[in-house]
């Protein structure tokens, strides 16, 4: 069997047969199958361990979509929910594992097992290379104004955008921007075509956006307590004690009353260093004054209630 293609790449079967491949060899069971035309040679289904089934599910759509670029034609492009994984933008739980794939009119959507076609127009669809995989996508503003009549919740829509227009950076004194934004809120709101379905969803999400927030979980902490009646909590905020030593950063904080909000995301519970970090955190953020409330996903998903309650007490408490 030829060796020219390494783990984990994907090809046409007549790319196999210049490589070497018998016919033998690309219908027999060494081989995956992942599109029609398409080979592998790493399984479909081959799981990565210590990881949730729905971020399995969210590899397996990246390495399928990663795949199938092989076998796409140059009018062709991902889109949809695919261009946004892959731009790692967070979306909530998914069903199935099809990928996304665009055309612009009049060309024909694509069609196929795996595949879920679809014809955009020309001005509504800013395509480009993906900076790492080589790929064509929409950009990230677009990509955003595609899931308008995907995502159920309003909340995931800011929560998309929040990730979208966040900087990531170092918090803390000689803090630096380890990346930039995706998109800026002018891009995003660009990306708005009046005929887009989900178009007045979009809308009225775009002014919920904020630049600070670092996760999904912190977005729906955030609109929680809005929503809730409370006043908006800062996001990112860095925390400093009397002496301006940097204690850390805080995911939501209400700084005048000393209230800090920490989502405790199960890697902060099955990462050893992360929780040994937490810790420390916690107590100085004590020391220093602070309230820390710390908010699991039953919390926050599950029982709003009990979020809020736990911050109007704070608060009546801080008052």
């Amino acid at each position: 069997m030829a060796r020219e293609f390494h783990v984990g790449q994907a090809f046409t079967t007549g790319q196999g047969l210049r490589a070497g491949f018998s016919r033998r060899d690309l219908d027999g069971p060494l081989l995956e199958r992942p599109f029609h035309g398409l080979r592998s040679t790493l399984p479909t289904d081959a799981l990565e361990p210590g990881i949730s089934a729905d971020h399995q599910r969210v590899l397996t759509i990246e390495r399928n979509a990663l795949r199938f670029a092989a076998y796409m034609s140059r009018h062709e492009f991902f889109s949809h929910t695919t261009a946004a994984l892959l731009w790692r933008i967070p979306l909530p739980r998914l069903d199935g594992e099809l990928i996304e794939v665009s055309v612009n009119a009049p060309h024909r959507a694509p069609r196929g097992s795996g595949v879920h076609g679809h014809q955009l127009a020309r001005a509504a669809s800013a395509v480009v290379v993906h900076p790492e995989h080589g790929v064509r996508l929409t950009s990230p503003a677009v990509a955003w104004s595609l899931l308008g009549h995907v995502l159920r919740y309003p909340y995931d829509l800011v929560a998309t955008a929040d990730a979208i227009v966040r900087v990531d950076r170092i918090p803390g004194p000689g803090g630096r921007v380890r990346a930039p934004a995706l998109a800026s809120l002018a891009e995003l709101e660009a990306a708005l075509v009046l005929r887009r379905k989900g178009v007045v969803a979009l809308r009225d999400a775009l002014p919920r956006v904020r630049r600070g927030v670092a996760s999904r979980p912190e977005t729906w902490m955030r609109l929680t307590l809005v929503d809730g009646g409370l006043s908006e909590p800062e996001t990112d905020l860095e925390v400093y004690d009397d002496d301006g030593r940097f204690i850390g950063c805080v995911d939501l904080a209400y700084s005048r009353q000393k209230i800090a909000f920490e989502y405790e995301g199960d890697h902060h519970r099955t990462d050893t260093a992360q929780w040994n970090r937490d810790i420390e955190k916690y107590d100085a953020l004590v020391r220093a004054g602070w309230r820390v409330i710390r908010v699991t996903a039953r919390m926050l998903f599950a029982e709003p209630h009990t979020l809020l309650a736990g911050a109007r007490h704070a608060l009546s408490e801080r008052r």
